[in-house]
């Protein structure tokens, strides 16, 4: 039987498709996160080549067979370009967007180069799936303090407060007193609404501190604002996210 779906976080999710491995992982993880939620399921192909399209479509319809195998309501698109910006077109119109990592899963691995340009530029939250699908009912947090790092948080929030999980919030800082400045934030916020919280103050980089964490409590979804930094030429920048990312593989 299918199960109830909770209170709606997500009501539309788009799912970048490649024929990859990786990929084929975040269509497994939009089917669980699709029936707890209820939501729609948007499979979407980018073709960088017209010749290629035919081959787009077929793979386009056998995931939404797959999707409608689960119960799920399925959508196809199909577009031409490149993959990072058409992706980030479609994801204007979902709650999120969802897509493979590439390279070893075994500190995470590289990110592929349409999911770290998905992160810098989409207008919607972009999940980075692992190599497994997760149930995504323990959640961790790389909190700095910042201004995307808060908006992490109260989507963190929701979305934990709807499962009825804890909330791990994770700093990274040498200085002790200062992280227990900053984390004091994120407990306010959680205070407030009532979500449970444990809080872990580490020394190392955001990417250490977090996977450390991570493996330490078992937690199966991370949630990490994606602002960045730009070098000193102002033309290069790294995301926090992407360090993060390389890792862990949750």
């Amino acid at each position: 039987s299918r199960e109830r779906p909770a209170p709606a976080v997500f009501t539309r999710l788009l799912i970048g498709l490649d024929g990859s491995p990786s990929a084929d992982e975040a269509l497994e993880q939009a089917v669980v996160l699709g029936r707890r939620f209820g939501a729609t399921l948007v499979v979407g192909h980018i073709a960088e080549r017209a010749e290629a399209e035919a081959d787009g479509a077929a793979m386009l319809g056998r995931a939404a067979e797959r999707v409608r195998a689960a119960g799920l309501h399925a959508e196809v698109e199909l577009k031409s370009g490149d993959p990072d910006t058409e992706l980030a077109a479609l994801a204007k119109e979902v709650d999120a967007v969802l897509v493979g990592r590439r390279g070893s899963t075994t500190q995470g691995g590289e990110l592929g180069p349409t999911a770290a340009s998905l992160i810098r530029i989409a207008e919607r939250c972009v999940i980075v799936c692992g190599a497994r699908p997760s149930p995504m009912g323990a959640c961790a947090i790389a909190f700095d303090g910042g201004e995307t790092s808060r908006r992490a948080l109260d989507f963190a929030a929701r979305f934990a407060s709807i499962l009825d999980s804890t909330i791990h919030v994770i700093h990274a800082t040498a200085d002790h007193a200062a992280g227990v400045r900053i984390v004091g934030v994120a407990e306010a916020v959680l205070s407030l609404q009532g979500v449970a919280f444990v809080t872990h103050i580490e020394p190392g980089t955001p990417g250490e501190v977090v996977a450390r964490v991570v493996a330490n409590t078992n937690c199966d979804a991370l949630f990490a604002g994606a602002h960045v930094t730009r070098g000193r030429t102002s033309k290069v920048t790294v995301s926090h996210a992407e360090e993060i990312l390389r890792h862990t593989d949750i």
